[in-house]
């Protein structure tokens, strides 16, 4: 019965793993999109 768990286990963390990585590889952000750049950096209000 444990061994039964310990295979379902395996699969099951496989099974989540492939998704993400799935999920991971199709959301890519278009090429238009450019990073905006600060307006202001709160770093210096410590």
């Amino acid at each position: 019965m444990g061994i039964l768990f310990a295979i379902l286990a395996v699969v099951l963390i496989i099974g989540s793993a492939l998704i993400l990585l799935r999920n991971a590889k199709s959301s890519k952000v278009p090429d238009t999109v450019k990073p905006k750049p600060y307006e202001e950096d709160e770093t210096d209000h410590w």
